[in-house]
């Protein structure tokens, strides 16, 4: 057989990869422009699931879309130190809706508990100060310390730690929260809310609280990249959406108008999460911009169509 003459065996592993190649190919579908170039999202083999609970109280639907994706154990092994990340920034009651409804939180602690976890750590970087007041004023303070967790702010900056953005378009490097990068499992814990500079804050805006410098992203210039980024490089175990009551106006601090969806939101997708918060808040997640760049960075699903929804 010359050179130029295939085997049968070569020929089938050209035409698989080639089919392969076309699948992938066929699976990927245009998104958006993001500055005058096209962007496209890969689509995983398999649909993530996205659970939307609407029990009766706030701790039933928390464990309802918890369970719904597999339970707290599928996440939590015995022995494990957890890390949840609320929004916890402002000095506002729960019923302003600018932090993490208190009940979702300390339910979050339960489960974690229950799964055998060893230590369960609540904690952000608030904006409002003094920060013992944010806490208690939150209600997340006192609601999350009776549930068995270790309540704080990240205020000092001995509590960061450098680390690179592997993949950052604008952030390159960051100083994230060190107990964010030792804990085995992370939460994440977002309220859904608009925001004056983002459109909205959800899952991956929230991640900026375990940031140092948040300010650096502000004058960045890209504010939605550097989220996006950062998204790339932190990834949460779980994301749980509080939807209970969400803030409309005057975001993210508030006061404002708001809306009571009793609803919480669970999944692992980022994107996904925030998708379905987006359209909470009567937007459109094409219409966010750090969305549609996480998206393009294959950190999830912008389009819904593509989750499957599981309503419990």
């Amino acid at each position: 057989m010359s050179n130029d003459e295939l085997t049968r065996r070569e020929f089938l592993k050209r035409a698989a990869a080639l089919g392969a190649a076309g699948y992938a190919l066929t699976q990927t579908r245009l998104l958006s422009l993001l500055d005058g170039v096209a962007v496209a999202e890969a689509a995983p083999a398999r649909r993530p699931i996205l659970a939307v609970a609407s029990g009766k109280t706030i701790a039933r639907r928390t464990q309802a879309a918890v369970d719904a994706l597999g339970g707290m154990k599928k996440f939590v092994k015995r022995g494990a130190t957890v890390l949840i990340k609320p929004n916890m920034a402002w000095a506002r009651k729960p019923e302003q809706a600018a932090n993490t409804n208190p009940e979702v939180v300390a339910e979050l602690v339960r489960l974690c508990r229950a799964a055998g976890a060893k230590e369960i750590k609540v904690v952000d970087h608030p904006v409002d100060g003094p920060a013992d007041r944010v806490i208690r004023l939150s209600g997340i303070g006192p609601a999350a310390e009776k549930a068995g967790a270790r309540v704080f702010a990240a205020t000092s900056p001995v509590m960061f730690q450098s680390i690179t953005i592997k993949r950052g378009k604008v952030l390159k490097r960051a100083k994230a929260l060190r107990d964010l990068l030792r804990a085995d499992v992370v939460i994440n814990a977002p309220i859904a809310k608009v925001h004056g500079s983002t459109r909205v804050t959800l899952g991956c805006k929230n991640l900026m609280g375990t940031v140092l410098d948040r300010g650096a992203w502000h004058r960045s210039r890209s504010l939605d990249q550097c989220i996006a980024d950062y998204a790339s490089q932190i990834k949460p175990d779980l994301i749980v959406l509080d939807a209970t009551r969400i803030l409309l106006s005057n975001g993210p601090k508030g006061p404002g108008n708001t809306k009571t969806p009793n609803l919480v939101i669970a999944g692992t997708d980022p994107v996904a999460v925030d998708a379905y918060g987006a359209k909470l808040l009567g937007l459109s997640a094409g219409e966010i911009g750090h969305l549609k760049r996480a998206a393009a960075m294959g950190l999830g699903h912008l389009d819904l169509d593509r989750v499957k929804i599981k309503r419990v």
